[in-house]
């Protein structure tokens, strides 16, 4: 029975016990995907990443550096914006890479990391796609357990969309951080509406936020790919600013730089940024190791449960 090096990351946060935790297993060359789902599974995290060496190049001719695969507890997962910013925020850390730009391959293409002098982690996304949805705003209040009014009030001027840059959110206005705040959600229901528009979960979000430099309050409810509430979400985070361009949300004038915030209703406080740009968009956040330890992986062949 073989171990590997596992590290639990806080990602979108200064300090440990803050913003999203992600599993990360920095050499997962020669796993398969049951032993990777199995330390997923053991991890617990909301996101487990699992880096092995690049192969081949992108359309462009560059060479790929590294091939990223993610796992929650239950599922894989085409991209994970946290666990992303974990895994080169814990190598940049420790000194295995150095700043600078980095070529990866995920199941939804190939994207570009770039860390900071501070240790920043800007991933760049796909371009966002954005596609305004017809539905009974009742029916999602229900679904969240918030007031109706709650999502009628700013309905007229910011619609419920699907938005992606590589994995699709529902996105959802709510008028009050107070509102925002009692939510409640029936996990099934939240789950059928998942399903029902292919969403990897809803995104529901207020401009009336905590800090005065922040641009929104968010939080991001995911049951269809097992997380009930996820702290901080990257992902989410790059398809929000897609949509808040896409429904012209600052009136023309946007600003160079979105900061959201999320988590605190978990006390788990963390900030992303995100920047719209005409190829793209890009998440940056800070991230910090907060367990370094070994995993026990039993052979691909044994059913035995992984033991930490």
């Amino acid at each position: 029975m073989e171990t590997r090096r596992a590290l639990l990351v806080d990602a979108f946060a200064a300090e440990p016990l803050a913003g999203n935790a992600a599993g990360v297993v920095p050499d997962a060359e020669g796993l398969s995907d049951d032993q990777m789902a199995a330390v997923a599974a053991e991890l617990g995290a909301s996101e487990t990443a699992f880096l092995t060496s690049g192969d081949g190049t992108t359309d462009a001719g560059d060479a790929v550096d590294d091939r990223l695969r993610y796992f929650s507890p239950t599922t894989e997962v085409d991209l994970c914006g946290h666990a992303t910013i974990a895994t080169y925020g814990a190598l940049f850390a420790e000194g295995a890479i150095d700043g600078g730009e980095l070529t990866l391959r995920t199941n939804v293409g190939d994207l570009t990391v770039a860390v900071d002098g501070d240790g920043t982690v800007w991933m760049r996304q796909q371009s966002p796609s954005v596609e305004v949805v017809d539905v009974d705003l009742g029916r999602i209040a229900d679904a969240l357990g918030v007031d109706p009014a709650a999502l009628r009030d700013v309905g007229a001027d910011l619609p419920v969309a699907v938005a992606s840059t590589g994995l699709p959110f529902l996105v959802v206005p709510v008028n009050f951080l107070e509102r925002l705040g009692e939510a409640d959600p029936d996990d099934g229901a939240v789950e059928r509406l998942s399903g029902e528009f292919d969403v990897a979960g809803v995104y529901a979000f207020t401009f009336d936020a905590l800090n005065a430099d922040s641009t929104l309050h968010g939080r991001a409810f995911a049951p269809e790919i097992g997380v009930s509430e996820d702290p901080v979400t990257g992902t989410a985070s790059g398809a929000v600013g897609g949509y808040l361009r896409r429904v012209d949300a600052f009136d023309g004038d946007e600003p160079d730089e979105l900061r959201f915030e999320q988590g605190h209703f978990l006390d788990r406080p963390g900030h992303v940024r995100v920047r719209v740009e005409a190829d793209g968009v890009r998440v940056g956040g800070r991230a910090t190791v907060a367990l370094d330890g070994e995993i026990r992986v039993p052979d691909d062949e044994d059913d035995g449960i992984v033991e930490a």
